[in-house]
């Protein structure tokens, strides 16, 4: 007969049974919560090894390329694999160097090292990895090829004072700098001074088809026509005019009566002259001898207004390869060291770096010339050398008496003479070396065809007029500028810009020159000339990582 059991009994029973079931199954949890919590402490183990061991690779790889870089710069002259070693000990890394290579070349050196740390794991160990080697290679090359630099500075008016003082101190230190690091003598140098003109010097000059020389001493300057901007090189058999030295800025005296040719407001002022006859202030052919291109840099004197784009223009000719036959000539005849032969080098040449460095502290500023008619060659103006007195002959004057003489505001049947002493007809270079060019046109011109002082005016703008012109207005100046630049930088030059506290479009100007924005430096006082012309030294020495 079954067993009859009470409810209570049952309820007693069954909660027995629940608790052993619960004991069970707590246990259970606890073993695989503990199988949990080891391994998450291995896996976070193994993470702190890896760190630990990432660590100490970036500090060794970080130390290697710094000690790399030190000892593969050309600029220092201690032994390569001892600057390594002792870089290395000092950073803590001394024994963990495997081996270092240096290969010196010319012009160049190139270091290479292996480094091994171990890094003992704490975790690791439990799977068999006892030793976690820490490894790291790094190298460096400091190489100066064949490298073309064309210095391009302003020297205009505005330059004047502690502006172009820092300026010759910066491009000094920037010639000291370069040429120190060049033992081979790879590098050369040309030296471009601008203001409103290129003074070229007599040299460089004479290797041009100048027209219209006016045998002035140091005054060589070309005017260039618009259509050599479209060229990076400049043909040597062009006829290119000489810009007249001549004063055709400042006034006379305009009374209706003679003026002395010997007064003051009749005699040239050329303290405006565009074509300076500043001797320091000529191009300096590329050099390797720092003291000479020094010695040009500091001589240079500020005056005159500003033709960036001339400047431009000369320093991208004397890197364009088509002056390599002028360079041999100037070589010849000893005017350039024998050492730059070959030079300029082509532009794709794979081992020539051709650098402009391009400084200005205004922008283009337009500026007259005298016409090529009134240059040179003979003039209608006649010299008394009895008491010096002139006469011109006017075509166009009615009657037999056609040579004014504005003395006595007379017509002559012949040009004067004093008591028959020789009157000589001059050449118009001859008359701007002793006259203004407004006493010239309202003496000669405006007296003589004049009758009232409304014609006389006339006459004399029209004078005026006829001598002198426009040699580019400004647009057209920026235009020729940025043809030049563009020029240059399809032809791989690498184009430096400095803006040294120029105004607004200076700036735009030359900052559109540059190869890029990291090539253009707004140098907005003194010190921050230093830093650019240092800042593109540093760039030119090409250091940089490898590996």
């Amino acid at each position: 007969m079954a067993h009859l059991i009470s409810l209570s009994e049952y309820r007693t029973r069954l909660v027995h049974q629940i608790m052993r079931l619960r004991e069970e199954e707590d246990g259970s949890l606890t073993l695989f919560a503990l199988v949990l919590f080891i391994l998450m402490t291995l896996m976070g183990g193994f993470a702190l090894d890896l760190m630990r061991y990432e660590q100490t690779r970036t500090q060794l790889q970080n130390t290697l390329d710094r000690c790399t870089l030190m000892a593969a710069t050309l600029e220092q002259s201690l032994d390569p694999q001892s600057v390594v070693s002792d870089c290395a000990t000092k950073a803590g890394f001394g024994s963990s160097l495997n081996k270092i290579t240096v290969v010196e070349g010319q012009n160049s050196r190139s270091v290479k090292v292996q480094g091994l740390t171990q890094t003992k794991p704490f975790f690791m160990h439990l799977l068999g990895i006892d030793n976690f080697d820490a490894k790291a290679v790094s190298a460096a090359t400091q190489g100066i090829t064949n490298v073309e630099i064309a210095l391009v500075l302003d020297v205009s008016g505005s330059m004047s004072g502690t502006k172009i003082s820092n300026l010759k101190a910066a491009a000094s230190e920037f010639v000291d700098t370069m040429l120190a690091s060049d033992p081979n003598h790879r590098i050369s140098i040309s030296v471009v001074p601008y203001n409103a003109q290129v003074n070229l010097g007599s040299v460089l000059r004479s290797k041009y088809n100048a027209v219209n020389q006016h045998g002035v001493a140091n005054v060589n300057c070309l005017e260039l026509p618009a259509s050599v901007f479209g060229s990076p090189t400049l043909s040597r058999t062009l006829p290119l005019p000489m810009m007249a030295y001549a004063d055709h800025a400042y006034g006379t005296n305009m009374v209706n009566a003679a003026v002395s040719p010997q007064d003051i407001s009749a005699v040239p002022n050329y303290s405006s002259e565009f074509c300076r006859a500043v001797p320091q202030n000529i191009v300096r052919l590329a050099s390797q001898d720092a003291s000479t291109l020094k010695s040009q840099i500091n001589g240079l004197q500020a005056g005159g207004n500003t033709s960036i784009m001339l400047g431009m223009k000369w320093g991208l000719t004397l890197l364009d390869p088509g002056a390599r036959g002028m360079y041999s000539e100037l070589i010849a005849e000893h005017q350039m060291p024998s050492n730059l032969a070959g030079r300029p080098f082509n532009y794709d040449d794979p081992n020539v770096m051709k650098v402009i460095v391009l400084m200005t502290d205004g922008e283009h500023v337009a500026h007259d010339r005298i016409t090529d008619a009134y240059k040179t060659g003979p003039s209608p103006i006649y010299y008394s050398t009895g008491d010096g007195e002139y006469s011109i002959y006017h075509a166009a004057h009615a009657g037999p008496n056609q040579y004014y003489f504005p003395k006595t505001n007379q017509w002559l049947a012949a040009p004067w003479t004093n008591n028959g002493t020789p009157a000589v007809q001059q050449d118009w270079k001859d008359i701007w070396a002793h006259l203004k060019m407004s006493y010239v046109a309202w003496q000669f011109y405006g007296r003589a065809l004049g009758t009232t002082s409304a014609t006389r005016t006339a006459a004399y703008n029209a004078a005026i007029n006829d001598m002198r012109s426009i040699y580019a207005t400004v647009p057209e100046m920026d235009a020729e500028l940025q043809q030049s630049c563009t020029l240059a930088k399809d032809n791989k030059v690498i184009v430096y810009g400095i803006a040294f506290q120029a105004p607004a479009n200076g700036q735009h100007q030359i900052s559109t020159c540059a190869s890029s924005d990291k090539h253009y430096y707004d140098a907005r006082d003194n010190a921050a000339i230093f830093s650019a012309f240092r800042s593109i030294a540093s760039n030119l020495s090409q250091l940089k990582l490898t590996q």
